[in-house]
Order: C-alpha cells, then sequence, then structure tokens
C-alpha cells in the first residue's frame, strides 16, 4: 500500500509539475581529449599506421561522446608537418566547390590519401591466400585477425575457425584438426600450447655433439690421412729410418 501510495504521488508531482528535465550533455572540450594523449600525424608512416591513427582518433571521440563538428576541429588540430598543408589545400579546394566540410569528409579524405583503396583491397585479397608458413602461431593469428577486418564477406566463428586451420602448418594441423574446435580464441590457444610443446620435445632430443679428439703421436706428430706413419714413434716415417 506505502509502494502504491508513493507512486500515486509521483504521477500527480508529474503532472502538477511535468517530468523530471533530463541533464545536459556533458561538455567536450579539447582539454579533455588531450588527457588521453593522442599523437600527432604527420603523414611519416605506413597505410596501416594511418589507419590505426584514425581509428585510435575515433576511440576517444566515442569514449568523451565528442559531437561530430568537434571531431572536426580536433582532428585538425593533431594533423602536423606534410599533413596540415595537405588539409589546408584540401579545404581550399572544397571551399571553391562550395562543399560542405563535415568530420565525415575529412575522415573519408584522410583516409584516401593515407590508406588509399588500393592497399585495402590487396589486404581483402591475400586474406583467403594467408597461411602460416614460417611465421609462429601467434604471428599467424595476429596477421590473421589484421586481414579479416577487411576481408568483405561475412565471417562467421565457425568459419572463421575452419580457415585458420587450415592454414597451419601440416605438424600442428594434423594435431588440432581432429579436435574439432569451434571458438576462434580457444583454437589460437590450443594451437600455440602444440606448436610450444613440439620446441620443447625437439630440443630434448636433439643429440648432444662431443668434440672428437685428433690422434697425436708420443711426440707430438699428428696422422694426416694417406700418409706413412711410424709405428714406433707415430712420426711421419718407417721405423727403419726413425730418427
Amino acid at each position: 500500500m506505502d509502494a502504491l501510495r508513493q507512486l500515486g504521488e509521483n504521477a500527480a508531482g508529474a503532472l502538477m509539475y511535468g517530468p523530471h528535465p533530463q541533464p545536459p550533455p556533458p561538455k567536450w572540450s579539447l582539454e579533455d581529449c588531450l588527457k588521453h594523449q593522442p599523437a600527432k600525424f604527420d603523414g611519416k608512416a605506413s597505410p596501416d599506421q594511418a589507419d590505426q591513427w584514425m581509428k585510435d582518433m575515433e576511440h576517444i571521440f566515442d569514449a568523451k561522446r565528442c559531437p561530430n563538428e568537434s571531431r572536426l576541429a580536433f582532428i585538425i588540430y593533431m594533423l602536423t608537418g606534410e599533413v596540415e598543408h595537405w588539409w589546408a589545400n584540401m579545404r581550399l579546394v572544397m571551399e571553391e566547390r562550395h562543399e560542405e566540410i563535415p568530420w565525415e569528409a575529412l575522415k573519408r579524405r584522410f583516409l584516401s590519401e593515407y590508406f588509399p583503396d588500393s592497399v585495402r583491397y590487396a589486404k581483402e585479397v591475400e586474406f583467403p591466400q594467408l597461411t602460416q608458413g614460417g611465421k609462429s602461431v601467434a604471428e599467424y593469428a595476429e596477421r590473421f585477425k589484421h586481414l579479416g577486418h577487411f576481408y568483405t564477406m561475412p565471417l562467421d566463428e565457425e568459419w572463421r575457425c575452419r580457415k585458420f586451420e587450415n592454414g597451419l602448418r601440416g605438424d600442428i594441423r594434423l594435431i588440432v584438426a581432429p579436435l574439432s574446435i569451434k571458438d576462434f580464441a580457444a583454437l589460437v590457444e590450443k594451437a600455440r600450447v602444440i606448436e610450444q610443446m613440439k620446441v620443447e620435445v625437439e630440443a630434448q632430443q636433439k643429440p648432444y655433439d662431443r668434440p672428437h679428439p685428433q690422434p697425436q703421436g708420443s711426440i707430438g706428430f699428428s696422422s694426416p690421412p694417406n700418409r706413412i706413419q711410424c709405428h714406433h714413434c707415430g712420426g711421419p716415417d718407417v721405423k727403419s729410418f726413425c730418427l
């Protein structure tokens, strides 16, 4: 009864005074984002590094609930060196064409310049052909996950496991395949453990090579192959001429 009475009072208050006002969204500031210590971008990076830099910046924006107009200003602030000049020229061209310059336009132009479609397509083509080869299981898994981000076909967990499994070296795949693991993280860990066990077993089975002493005569003469050797002193002469 007390709960119902309280509910009725709340409803009456809402009708009289209206619903409680929603708290305003948190304010965004440049100083807040700089607390994350993001790196500036000067263009002296590989396409992969440029793509990762943009992803890192977006993670900060999402965490701080940064609005799009502020994202544009902050990204421009983080450009330096030749990239700063590149964007200044690009902005002039867009303004002359009376094109809008929202955040998405800068992001699209940036990736087109520093992470072009040709690089993206090359990664997509590489993914189906990827095998472990001379890489460790950990290196193979990292490359597999990286290239998988650029593969446009849908990837479910079981398909990823079979693709990764088929790319393993034969000696590891022979042990892993019968397990029929369908969880990607578990499959990678099992393959890594098997690889480590094989390394340890091979190290234990490696024969210990002892150095073979070279025979020497009683007075220090060695016995070269196909040479006459005295049976009395071991020197390079016959007994009848032994010194």
